[in-house]
């Protein structure tokens, strides 16, 4: 799926990030679904070491394929004046500077968004970190299971015989969805008011935000939430019971009508309705374990179907457990044309979700994986390098 570059909604802006792993990489993949040009900054020879992670797409890295379509990769040494200078041009006429370097290292660049914003007052900086720029962990990394382990977040995971982590990387994703939408306001304030606004977004921060129900929860109770594997900390009944075919089947009850619906449709126990246990949802989260015994023992007498239909007629949400293949065949997905193939570098095309928000008469950019330093050579004689600079370039290592 190619979309007119002309009706994208940000065509025209241009984007230069020094990015590696997942959150920025995310941010920027995001302005480039909707027509940025995403000028990706990589390290000559090895490029971001996301590529490395795996190779378990035809060759390429899982992660690198998810996050980095329709980019441009340019090999630039950082480290060298040619390559600083190099970065120095492209940023001239750039919209958005993101950067998720290791702490102190934009600084030591120049790149941090003090000094990007005095020697260029129309750029708009972003810069992803991993525990804020200013305060006491400033200079520790982060990555994104240290940041769930940070915020409580694998605390709640799990169940009553560990604490796990979440199953994809949250706080990564948490930052750069959050630094994703600061661009996008940033963008929108320059336009209206001619300033352009510096965007900061810690891995840390944005996942706290993410813990907020939790944290209140906590808070105000004196004790957190526990690890239910799929049952839910202060909703009952909610969570997974096995059918009598062995398959497991989630519902949950939202509210008083749903719950008199399962007692009356589902459970065939009208008189639980008013039981003093189950009376209001604080009382069925005390009793959970009692309550969770009566339900198990009407899944007993169910095939899952037969549990998912009665559920159904009850006007109760539930639904089976899939696993990853059995999403990669959603139906929903399928009926809805979600999935558009994207080419690797080499060529090969492979399947992309499409982005989540639609906007109406838009149709998002699903551009291919570049390869490593793939656009340098076009990049750099736009920026006015004749080919004996480049191959003088590359030969030193710049490139």
């Amino acid at each position: 799926m190619t979309a007119s570059p002309a009706s994208l909604p940000l065509v025209g802006i241009t984007v230069v990030s020094v990015e590696q792993a997942a959150a920025a990489p995310y941010a920027t993949r995001q302005l480039a679904d909707l027509g940025a040009r995403v000028i990706k900054i990589e390290r000559p020879g090895e490029g971001d070491f996301a590529r490395r992670y795996d190779t378990t797409v035809h060759g390429e890295s899982s992660y690198f394929v998810w996050l980095n379509r329709s980019k441009e990769s340019l090999t630039l040494d950082l480290k060298s004046r040619q390559g600083r200078d190099a970065l120095e041009r492209l940023l001239v006429d750039a919209d958005v500077f993101v950067q998720n370097l290791a702490p102190g290292a934009a600084a030591r660049l120049a790149l941090d968004a003090p000094a990007l914003t005095a020697r260029l007052p129309s750029l708009i900086p972003c810069t992803i970190t991993g525990y804020g720029s200013t305060g006491p962990w400033a200079d520790r990394k982060a990555y994104d299971l240290l940041v769930q382990c940070q915020t409580g977040l694998v605390s709640l995971t799990g169940n009553e015989h560990g604490a796990a982590r979440t199953g994809i990387s949250v706080a990564d994703i948490a930052a750069g969805a959050h630094a994703f939408s600061g661009i996008l306001t940033a963008l929108f304030t320059r336009a209206t008011t001619g300033v352009a606004r510096a965007v900061e977004v810690s891995l840390f921060e944005a996942l706290a935000e993410w813990m907020g129900q939790p944290a209140y929860y906590t808070r105000f109770t004196g004790t957190q939430p526990a690890r239910l594997g799929t049952q839910h900390a202060t909703i009952a009944p909610y969570g997974t019971f096995t059918a009598a075919d062995g398959k497991d089947v989630l519902f949950s009850i939202q509210n008083e009508r749903e719950w008199t619906s399962l007692c009356e449709r589902f459970l065939l126990r009208p008189e639980l309705v008013h039981d003093e246990r189950f009376a209001t949802g604080s009382d069925r989260v005390a009793h959970r374990t009692e309550l969770n015994t009566i339900v198990a023992e009407r899944f007993d007498q169910l095939t899952s179907a037969e549990a998912m239909d009665l559920l159904d007629t009850a006007g109760i949400a539930n639904t089976d457990v899939n696993d990853v293949t059995d999403f990669l065949a959603h139906p929903v997905l399928t009926a809805r044309d979600r999935w558009h193939d994207i080419p690797l570098p080499d060529g090969t095309p492979v399947p992309a979700l499409l982005p989540p928000v639609d906007l109406s008469g838009i149709r998002p950019r699903m551009g291919a994986v570049p390869g490593v330093g793939e656009h340098t050579d076009r990049i750099l004689a736009d920026l006015g390098y004749d080919t004996a600079a480049v191959e003088r370039m590359r030969s030193d290592g710049v490139i």
